[in-house]
Order: structure tokens, then C-alpha cells, then sequence
């Protein structure tokens, strides 16, 4: 607030009832949870307000959908079209260094809303969005407990509906089978690094061996995955660069996400840039045009190489001939299908057209 003289006010962490008590008209000093400007313009920070524990006291969300969205107007790549998201639960028990949310919002606590509840709003989605296509479960990762994924699905599958969440790569094959059989289509899967030395360093909690397992085992289940995975992480280099789009081409996601470290404010890969001294300059995460910016630079690696390593794994990784022939037959499944790829044809290739505009 220091630096934003005109913002007013900040709810920090788990902003819900504080952004709720600022609409009530509350004192901001009655207010926990918030940093405010008084009226001498001095920057008050109020005690922080307990955790969230009960989340079934959050309202839906699907009904704000309903007021004020056209579903129709959303995409994403990996998703089938139209879909609806929503969460079931906040927090994130992995304790990787670059995440934002865990670190800033929902903690490693992961809290969850009762089974009921949550089916009662799915309910609500199947009959106020009868087009929906696939519903996706934006937890950070669902599978943190799988007991109650477990329970979760079997409701889904008396619903008969098509989902998708987030998951770390080391679900056991006896729930993703239980997953699958009740509606399981795709996973959101962070694979991050193929090199193990800097799945350490990121606190990522993950063995490379475990991450190829579970990929056989989703591919035997025929649980599609997206995969992401970030470039230029604590301890990168040429060498490890090649290693992680080497693995990303052996555990072969349907398709992928590739991503500059960002060291966001807040994270511990902030803390460490600053003391390390990895910032290469500049002061903001994207370019004017909203593409991702480089910002981190180690001594043996500039940021510039960084930057250009994800064109390059994007490349590698989509222009094999095993990979564009899955393409090609995909889109021969359907018109929806054929419409869909070849819209994100157009925006790839607008991509790394942009990218190469940025480099220069």
C-alpha cells in the first residue's frame, strides 16, 4: 500500500467474510483481517482473521454464473466446451516454492466441504447448465485426500457426470480406477521439472519414478492429462532444460502447459530471487502484450535462454509425428472437435509469433 497510494485497502489471506464485513459497512478498523489507509494516511494492519474452517458457510458460486456469465464464451484448451468450474475445498498440502495461492490464500490446511455439499451444487450446475460438456473441480489438488475422492466420485457416477480436477503425479491405480469408473476424464497434472535435483529444491514432494508410473497408469485407464511444467527454476540449466522436455515427451501428456518461473511477491521463490540476488531487472511478471516475462538469471543461465527454452519445448513436444497424427485423429472424431483444434492451431502458432515479437 506504500506503493499504491491509492488503494484504500487490502483483505489479506482469506479475503471472504472480510470483503463481506467491507460491504456491511464496518468500521475498517472493527474489520479482521485487513490492512487500511486512516485518515492521517498512515497504513493500519488489523489482526488477521481466523482460518476458514467450516467451508461448507461459503455460498455456491454456480449461481453468480448463472446471474452475470455466458458459458459459452469461455474456453480451455483442455477442456471440453462448455464446462463449469468450481472448488470443493482451499489449501494445498504440497509445499512447492513457486505456488502463489497456498502461500498468499488457502495455506497448506486443506479444508474441505462436506460430500453433500458439494453435490448439491453439482446438482444445481446439471440443471441450471444443461449444455455443460465437463465439470472441473479448481482445487489445488483434489487428490490430497483420497479417501474422500474416492466418496466424491462414487457420487459423481450416480450422476453420470464428466469430470476433471487438479492431482499431483502420484495417485495410487486403485483410486484413479475408482476415479475413472465414476466420471474421471482428464487430470491437471504439475509435472514441473524432469530433473530430480530441482524437484528438491522446489519442495515439489515428488520422485520422478512415481511420476512415470502414475503416467502408465492413466494411460492404461485412459485418463487423458494435461501437464504443466515450468522453465527457469532454482538450479535450471541448458542441461536440465533438455532433461525435463526429454521426460515430458516420455510420460507424453494429451497435452501440455509450459511456463516461466514466476517469483511472485508473497512465495518463497520470491524470498530466495531477493537474497540470491536472481532478478534480472525487471519489475513485472508479463509484457505489455500479457505474455510471461523472464525474470529470473543465474550465473549460468540468462534469462533470455529461459525465455526461449519454452518456445523450444513447445516445439519439440507437438511437432512429432506420433503427436500431430493423435492431433489429426482427434479432430476426426467430430466437427466440434475439428472446429476446436483448429482454433488453438491458430492461437499456438499466434503464440510463438508473439514470443518471438517479445524476444526481439
Amino acid at each position: 500500500m506504500e506503493h499504491a497510494p491509492t488503494v484504500d485497502f487490502v483483505a489479506r489471506n482469506e479475503f471472504d467474510f472480510t470483503i463481506l464485513d467491507v460491504a456491511k459497512e464496518i468500521p475498517f478498523a472493527d474489520i479482521k483481517g485487513i490492512s487500511y489507509r486512516n485518515d492521517d494516511g498512515l497504513v493500519i494492519h488489523n489482526e488477521d482473521r481466523e482460518v476458514l474452517m467450516d467451508m461448507d458457510s461459503l455460498p455456491f458460486v454456480s449461481p453468480i454464473y448463472k446471474r452475470d456469465l455466458k458459458m459459452e464464451n469461455y474456453f480451455i484448451g483442455y477442456l471440453k466446451h462448455p464446462y463449469v468450474s468450481f472448488y470443493t475445498g482451499r489449501g494445498c498440502k504440497s509445499r512447492c516454492t513457486f505456488c502463489l495461492w497456498p502461500q498468499t490464500v488457502g495455506g497448506h490446511n486443506y479444508r474441505v466441504r462436506s460430500i453433500a455439499h458439494v453435490i448439491e451444487e453439482v446438482k444445481y450446475v446439471l440443471k441450471e447448465f444443461p449444455q455443460m460438456q465437463e465439470l472441473f473441480f479448481d482445487d489445488d489438488t483434489l487428490t490430497d485426500n483420497l479417501p474422500r475422492v474416492e466418496e466424491l466420485a462414487r457420487e459423481l457416477g450416480k450422476l453420470g457426470v464428466t469430470w476433471s480436477c487438479n492431482a499431483k503425479a502420484n495417485v495410487p491405480y486403485d483410486t484413479l480406477k475408482i476415479l475413472r469408473d465414476n466420471g474421471l476424464r482428464l487430470l491437471l497434472v504439475g509435472y514441473e521439472s524432469g530433473n530430480q535435483q530441482i524437484l528438491h529444491n522446489i519442495k515439489k514432494g515428488l520422485r520422478i519414478e512415481v511420476a512415470k508410473q502414475f503416467a502408465k497408469d492413466c494411460r492404461k485407464l485412459g485418463i487423458k492429462i494435461h501437464g504443466t511444467f515450468i522453465m527457469g527454476l532454482p538450479g535450471e540449466t541448458k542441461e536440465t532444460i533438455q532433461e525435463t522436455i526429454a521426460y515430458a515427451k516420455e510420460v507424453n501428456p494429451h497435452t501440455i502447459q509450459v511456463s516461466l518461473a514466476a517469483p511472485y511477491p508473497g512465495t518463497f521463490l520470491y524470498k530466495q530471487a531477493i537474497e540470491n540476488n536472481w532478478f534480472d531487472g525487471t519489475d513485472h511478471l508479463v509484457a505489455d502484450g500479457g505474455g510471461q516475462i523472464a525474470q529470473l538469471t543465474y550465473p549460468h543461465l540468462a534469462s533470455d535462454e529461459i525465455f526461449e527454452s519454452v518456445a523450444e519445448f513447445y516445439k519439440r513436444f507437438y511437432f512429432r509425428p506420433s503427436k500431430v497424427g493423435a492431433i489429426v485423429a482427434e479432430m476426426a472424431t467430430s466437427p466440434t472437435m475439428m472446429k476446436r483444434r483448429l482454433r488453438e492451431g491458430v492461437e499456438f502458432f499466434d503464440f510463438l509469433k508473439n514470443r518471438n515479437t517479445e524476444a526481439a
